[in-house]
């Protein structure tokens, strides 16, 4: 640290204290009782204040510039503006000891010695406090640590809770006045040292301001800078710039420098790493050299090594100390030795302290510099005054003499290999010598420091007016803008001492590497841009090397770019070398193909007589033109394979159109139709297709596959006509269900009658077509397939529980038994009895399906009396083998339910007995269970409005009949209503032999008038039947109807005795109380009459189910067809 006196002024009354405006251009001094305004830039009295009686003792300016204050022995306080006008005075009761503004409030507070005031701008009084002793010291500061100098000759620090931080300085004279610079970093004491003094933060000493004649009674520092004003009681005023100077050292990599005059911080200039070295008194000098660290302080010299040699650590630890002070203009640290420059003389001392040797100079040294060595043996390069340019050994007393030039040496170094050096004289040049010949071998001008690469040895950088020159061999000087001072060079960094910063700046080789490249000198290009180039760079020096053949350096640079394309190239060309060829010309054209100098490589080629090589090139690189323009008029078969790739080409580059074109120039037709055919275009397909001879069947059948996939089924007609292969038009016709057109072609060619026919029939099966498919496949002779289809749909139907479906397809599948029946006598029999098999199959599911919806679904779709029946008539049904998908347990549980809530006791006891035998599921466990329980509070028996009637002999039959759905009485079967499974009230009768169905429809419907008429009931037995007769007697006195009388007699025998009519009986009856089920041959028609004539039913004419003719009115108006077959109202027929 170095004061330099700026300016100086005298006045004749002391000074107690002085403010600086807070930008700095002004400085304000109390002197007797005048405020005096200086200029702080020279010194200059811009005026003198006058407002007060009496000496002025403080004065303070606020923060924001705009007003200060004085305080004086006349017990008053003056506000000022920052133009030098007054404009506020208050007074106290004692003299003004001191004045200070908040920093932040602008508020000020000024202090008597008895009693301090507060006043801010927006008051218009001042309040006051009193004191219980004097006030003699107010100060604003924004630092969190409070310095404190007293008459006791002690500065000691504390925090602002009042709690005493750090040891308590001795300071050896009675300050009068402390202050800290503006960020708090250095402290300023003067008082009756009569000097001041500069001290660190933390109260250590670093040495004098400025030297005083009188007391120091006041000092200050200009914000925001290194000025210091000092005031004594002898009136003068002297203001100081500080200059600090750079403490520094730097080896390689590693920089140590100076910071806080106390601290010594490492930087790592690599890794960016830095390290804090506390010494807590002033560092004077700093060396540094591998794992040396050496730090001069006041009284001592402290070596510190690294912990570790690994070359990023920077944890240091103190290794020797050398108690005993030392004058040194220069430091230098080795492995085991200091080396001290005082003027002419080096010295050469142990950590000890133990001086070994003395070197004396000619002339004073300049420049010092250590240049490696084993440790204890290392070697300086000392530089002086007189130009004289030295190498010293600490091992050795004798000094080596380099080199003598005119000028004096200002900067040294050395090149990595020891045979060249550089020097940087008075004079701002830089000369560069042999070390070995003393040749002068450039020299360059401009330059205030210079520095050798310490990884290539042809390279040393410069600085000097504002740029950076880096220099490589002998080429000329490339520059750049760099402010500073170059003090190392590796590899690509170059370390920068900038001001009091170090830094490294990364400087890409390019341009010394460009210049070994135009003399073609690849392997040292290659050693220049391993200290660090672009990647274009790279890639440049790559294929610069590799057009020069020099592959070992080509592969080395490819590999730093990571280019597999190229790596795989020279590994090719190195493989042929190996393989013995030698063709230069062949390897360079391979070399420029891949630089796309396709031209270049082509002639190339033809040089080399590989004229296909250049052939195939151009085709890969789909460069056709150029292609034909090498070929010329050659072989025809070579420009067929070239139309052939362009087309190719087109259709990767999605050109398709032109691919087409080319590939039938070409000949290549399968290309041609795939091209076309995965794009869509039939016009262009059916050109191909009718240019194409029919004999060409390969190319014709694609064109038809297109042609059907584009859904364009008349091309591909055309196209399988054009061939004769009608077994693919006939399929064609099948897979797009043109049947007319399949006919027609079956009726010209009967070959083809399975192949039309039987997809036909499968197809119309598949659309619900079922008649007209049990037409085809019997027009097919598949005649059981079409019972096959219908068999497999209703097995569907049943496993996926779409019970209703299932009822509709085996009344279907009846219906078609019965039509194979009528159609083959020879099948009559078996199929009879697959009709009423697959009859009584339909009646269960459609049944079963109101139980399925009742059980599986949460809303119940019919009443309860229905579902009551309908579980009835399927337990009356189920007396043997239960059909697939009925479920015993679902059909008691509700014959159960419906009983319990009917009032069928009985029945729902002995259903919930029946479920107790059964595997229950989950889901209905509890409510069966619970019904199980609640059931036996309920009395044992029905509800006799339950109980079913028998028409025929009138009896009440029980709710739950052994014999099933017939009457326990007389036998006679029940006719159920296909929606409520109510009993209706229809009675079977059959027809006397002889009598045909047209003559019985015939008789009815003559409706002869009634004559009163005796009827007697005849029992006829015979051989093999038992029948009731009814005959005709003239009766005078009754007029019942002959077919009622006597119809409710109890029969005795255990047979079913049915009813037969004779012709008068037929006369007699009415037309609307007979139903007649019309069923087709080998089967009779069934007839019915209606005991109950004023509750009509009505009967579907194609299934000939019965319903309540009210019932059948409202589901045929719910589904629009009969619930049953499906038959629609508006179709005509059955």
């Amino acid at each position: 640290m170095r004061a330099v006196l700026t300016w100086r002024d005298k006045v004749e009354q002391c000074i107690y204290d002085l403010a600086f405006k807070p930008d700095g251009t002004q400085l304000i001094l109390a002197a007797g009782n005048r405020l005096l305004v200086y200029d702080t830039s020279d010194g200059t009295l811009l005026q003198p204040l006058k407002g007060h009686k009496d000496t002025v003792y403080c004065v303070a300016y606020a923060k924001d510039g705009k007003r200060f204050a004085s305080g004086s022995a006349d017990k008053s306080v003056i506000i000022w503006t920052s133009k030098l006008e007054g404009i506020l005075k208050y007074t106290h009761n004692d003299s003004i000891q001191c004045v200070s503004y908040n920093p932040v409030t602008h508020q000020l507070a000024s202090c008597s010695s008895s009693d301090f005031g507060l006043w801010s701008p927006e008051q218009k009084s001042v309040t006051k406090y009193k004191s219980s002793s004097k006030i003699t010291c107010c100060r604003e500061d924004h630092n969190d640590i409070l310095a404190v100098a007293d008459w006791g000759q002690k500065l000691s620090f504390y925090q602002l809770s009042g709690k005493q931080i750090m040891r308590e300085r001795s300071l050896n004279f009675d300050p009068c006045c402390v202050s800290y610079f503006t960020k708090g970093e250095y402290i300023l004491l003067g008082g009756s040292d009569k000097q001041v003094s500069l001290f660190t933060k933390d109260g250590v000493r670093l040495g004098t301001v400025g030297e005083q004649n009188s007391w120091v009674w006041t000092c200050r520092v200009k914000p925001d800078s290194n000025y210091v004003v000092v005031g004594c009681q002898d009136g003068t005023i002297s203001f100081y710039q500080l200059i600090f100077s750079t403490v520094h050292g730097l080896y390689k990599d590693r920089y140590a420098y100076r910071d806080s005059m106390t601290d010594v911080i490492v930087q790592h200039l690599i890794t960016e790493q830095k390290v804090r070295i506390k010494c807590k008194e002033l560092v004077k000098k700093i060396a540094i050299y591998k794992n040396r660290l050496a730090i001069q302080l006041p009284e001592k010299i402290l070596i510190y090594e690294l912990y570790s040699s690994d070359s990023s650590d920077m944890h240091y630890r103190v290794k020797e100390k050398m108690v005993k002070k030392f004058e040194c203009n220069l430091l230098v640290v080795c492995s085991n030795h200091i080396i001290l420059c005082q003027e002419k003389r080096l010295q050469c001392l142990s950590f000890s302290g133990v001086k070994e040797r003395e070197w004396q100079m000619e002339s004073l040294i300049r420049y010092i510099k250590v240049i490696g060595g084993p440790p204890g043996r290392e070697g300086l390069l000392v530089g002086l005054k007189n130009g004289q340019i030295l190498k010293i050994f600490v091992d050795n007393l004798f000094a080596i003499v380099l080199l003598k030039q005119a000028t004096a040496v200002r900067c040294l170094d050395m090149s990595a290999s020891r045979n060249k050096l550089a020097v940087v004289d008075e004079n701002d040049t830089c000369l560069v010598y042999d070390v070995h010949t003393k040749e002068l071998l450039f020299q360059e001008s401009n330059a205030n420091s210079v520095a050798w690469n310490t990884q290539c040895e042809d390279m040393l950088c410069f600085s000097g007016g504002g740029y950076l020159n880096i220099k490589a061999s002998t080429f000329p000087v490339h520059q750049q803008k760099l402010q500073g001072f170059v003090v190392g060079f590796h590899g690509s960094k170059i370390f920068c001492l900038h001001v009091f910063s170090m830094s490294a700046v990364e400087v890409p080789q390019s341009a010394p590497m460009y210049q070994y490249l135009d003399r073609k000198m690849f392997k040292e290009a290659y050693q220049i841009a391993c200290l660090g180039v672009t990647d274009t760079d790279w890639r440049e020096l790559a294929m610069e090397a590799l057009e020069g053949l020099e592959f070992e350096t080509a592969k080395k640079a490819f590999t730093r770019v990571q280019d597999l394309r190229y790596l795989e190239l020279i590994s090719s060309i190195e493989e042929r070398k190996k393989r013995g060829e030698t063709n230069n010309d062949l390897f360079l054209a391979d070399v420029f193909s891949y630089q796309g100098k396709f031209h270049e490589a082509a002639k190339l080629y033809k040089k080399s007589g590989h004229e296909n090589l250049a052939l195939d090139m151009y085709t890969d690189l789909r460069m056709f033109e150029y292609a034909k323009d090498f070929l010329g008029s050659g072989d025809p078969k070579e420009t067929k394979m070239l139309i052939t790739k362009q087309a190719d080409w087109a259709r990767n580059i999605n050109e398709p159109k032109a691919a087409v074109e080319m590939y039938i120039s070409a000949g290549e037709h399968v290309k041609a139709i795939e091209l076309s055919g995965d794009h869509g275009w039939v016009d262009m397909l059916i050109d191909i297709a009718r240019k194409l001879d029919k004999a060409e069947r390969e190319p014709l059948l694609l064109c038809a596959h297109y042609f059907k996939k584009l859904d364009n089924p008349g091309y591909a007609a055309e196209t399988y006509l054009k061939m004769g292969d009608l077994k693919s038009l006939v399929q064609l016709h099948v897979e797009t269900q043109c049947w007319d057109e399949a006919f027609a072609l079956g009726e010209k060619h009967p070959e083809f009658k399975d192949d039309i026919y039987v997809p036909y029939a499968q197809w119309l099966a598949e659309n619900d077509r079922f008649e007209e498919a049990q037409k085809a496949f019997h027009k097919a002779g598949r005649q059981g397939e079409a019972v096959r289809v219908l068999e497999q749909l209703t097995h569907n139907a049943v496993v996926e529980s779409r019970f209703n479906d299932a009822a509709y397809y085996y009344w279907m599948l009846s219906m078609q038994c019965l039509e194979i029946a009528q159609a083959d006598p020879a099948q009559q029999d078996l199929m009879v009895g697959k009709f009423h098999h697959f009859q009584h199959l339909a009646e269960l599911y459609h049944g079963y399906h109101a139980i399925q919806r009742y059980t599986e679904e949460p809303f119940s779709f019919h009443l309860p009396e229905t579902l009551f029946n309908i579980s009835r008539f399927l337990l009356h049904s189920l007396t043997k083998d239960t059909p697939l998908g009925i479920s015993k347990v679902n059909t008691l549980f509700t014959l159960a339910k419906q009983s319990k809530a009917l009032g069928a006791y009985k029945l729902a006891r002995h259903a919930y007995d029946k479920l107790q035998g059964l595997k229950i599921p989950a889901r209905f466990q509890k409510s069966i269970e619970l019904g199980s329980l609640t059931i036996r509070s309920k009395p044992f028996h029905d509800s006799e409005e339950l109980v079913p009637l028998c028409y025929r002999c009138s009896t009440n039959n029980p709710l739950l009949n052994n014999l099933g759905t017939v009457c326990i009485n007389c036998r006679q079967p029940f006719v159920f209503s296909a929606s409520s499974y109510e009993v209706l009230h229809l009675v079977e009768f059959y027809l006397e032999e002889g009598i045909t169905d047209e003559e019985a429809v015939s008789l009815i419907d003559l409706e002869a008038p009634r004559h009163k008429r005796e009827n007697k009931w005849q029992e006829v037995t015979s051989s093999n039947a038992q029948m009731l007769r009814l005959e005709e007697t003239q009766d005078s006195t009754g007029d019942d109807d002959p077919f009622t009388a006597k119809l409710s007699f109890e029969q005795g025998g255990s047979e079913f005795v049915p009813i037969v009519v004779s012709r008068s009986v037929l006369r007699s009856m009415s037309r609307r109380d007979v139903l007649i089920k019309r069923w087709p041959p080998p089967l009779r028609w069934q007839y019915f009459r209606s005991l109950l004539p004023d509750a009509p039913i009505t009967m579907c004419p194609s299934c000939f189910q019965m319903f309540h003719s009210e019932d059948y009115e409202l589901l045929v108006l719910q589904h629009t067809c009969c619930p049953y077959c499906r038959r629609r109202i508006d179709d005509s027929g059955p």
